[in-house]
């Protein structure tokens, strides 16, 4: 337990690391990786160049540090960083070592102003925050090695189809090596793939929503080609996968985990909001949940144009086969063969206030996936059509925090 003295000096200097969170983060990273150079097999590499993993880092730190007299008020948040830490392979020996850095960074950058009681107060506030962490970590792998198909850390997957969805998204189907089974998940979790990148001399981590409902043998997930711009490179991982990766090769996966996804269990409505590669977790929740055909199910869509949207035809197959399945489907901007009412619904950008009648059920979930700046105006659009927060469910992939 932490005294109350610790936890008035931790919120006292809290704004003094916010004001040097940056420094202090980019830090943290030179010293662990010049100490424990391994690691970087971990971390998205990508991230740390574009410093995304630095500043929701050091927003993390703050976050905690002024909720720290109340932290069950962080519990979803927690929730979701020990999901991802176990698909990450992240294990007990690792906080130590963190802990070690995080702390030599603040007194790096701080100097005399980080004095004993400072560092001694921190110190503590990251033990706690560590063994919180470290239990649910514990009881998320736990619970995977105990249902049928389950493990931790890396498995052996084979890949049984590769299949292009579009010119960016491609999906590949995946088998255990050993024949065993695999375990179930929920609709809308993700996976962890480990692959080598020779461009980096490294093993490099990302994460893919599962795109199927769950069948006990295999894993398909729907990967996007990341091409990169003036201001990011292309991705090590998407790249490598969409050239490199065939039917027949091996990769290490990581078993399910993730807190966005449906209840299975649930009749009442649900509405799928996307944006572009963002409908591969949509796509296993909708197949799920026309199991039960009385339930009732929106999916709207956005999509550049044609030639980058993904299982264009499933979607509308399955929309002609249920009569409480409606989809819509928005094009920004639709290529001269794009044809309004077979491929695409409406143009321009998805407006949820155009479809108060379609998708403001009662009780229902609405469940956003796509880039950052999609799913704010999107969440945003809800909460102005007075949509409950607590019926409002996002998913957010890499580093960044949904609320700045």
């Amino acid at each position: 337990m932490l005294t109350q003295r610790t936890k008035d000096v931790v919120k006292a200097t809290a704004p003094v690391l916010a004001e040097h969170g940056l420094p202090i983060i980019k830090r943290f990273y030179t010293r662990l990786f010049d100490a424990h150079p391994e690691l970087r097999n971990v971390f998205n590499m990508a991230h740390q160049d574009q410093g995304q993993q630095q500043q929701a880092l050091a927003r993390a730190v703050y976050a905690y540090a002024e909720n720290i007299e109340n932290p069950a008020s962080l519990a979803a948040v927690l929730k979701n960083i020990a999901n991802k830490h176990a698909s990450l392979d992240v294990r007990p020996e690792h906080y130590p070592i963190v802990g070690e850095h995080l702390l030599g960074a603040i007194k790096d950058v701080l100097g005399d102003a980080a004095n004993d009681e400072i560092i001694s107060a921190w110190a503590q506030a990251y033990g706690n925050l560590a063994d919180l962490l470290m239990g649910m970590e514990s009881e998320l792998r736990e619970n995977s090695t105990q249902r049928l198909g389950g493990w931790t850390g890396w498995r052996n997957f084979v890949v049984k189809e590769k299949r292009q969805e579009s010119s960016v998204i491609t999906s590949f189907v995946l088998e255990p090596s050993d024949g065993q089974p695999v375990v179930n998940f929920e609709p809308g979790q993700y996976i962890s793939v480990a692959v080598d990148v020779p461009s980096l001399h490294l093993q490099q981590i990302r994460q893919y929503s599962l795109s199927d409902m769950p069948n006990g043998h295999s894993y398909r997930i729907s990967v996007k080609r990341e091409h990169g711009d003036a201001s990011r490179p292309p991705g090590y991982v998407s790249s490598l996968l969409h050239d490199h990766l065939n039917v027949g090769d091996e990769v290490k996966l990581a078993a399910p985990y993730g807190t966005f996804y449906i209840d299975v269990d649930a009749t009442t409505p649900i509405v799928l909001i996307s944006g572009g590669v963002g409908l591969t977790p949509m796509v296993s929740m909708l197949k799920r949940a026309i199991q039960d055909p009385q339930r009732q199910v929106v999916f709207v869509h956005g999509a550049r144009n044609g030639a980058v949207h993904a299982m264009r035809d499933r979607l509308r197959q399955t929309s002609a086969m249920y009569a409480n399945f409606k989809a819509v489907v928005y094009y920004e901007s639709p290529l001269p063969g794009d044809i309004a009412g077979r491929d695409y619904d409406r143009s321009g950008f998805v407006k949820l206030d155009e479809l108060r009648e379609l998708i403001l059920l009662p009780n229902a979930d609405y469940y956003i996936c796509g880039p950052i700046p999609f799913m704010r105006l999107q969440h945003d659009a809800l909460r102005a059509m007075d949509v409950p927060e607590s019926r409002i469910h996002y998913e957010v992939f890499g580093p960044d925090l949904f609320e700045e």
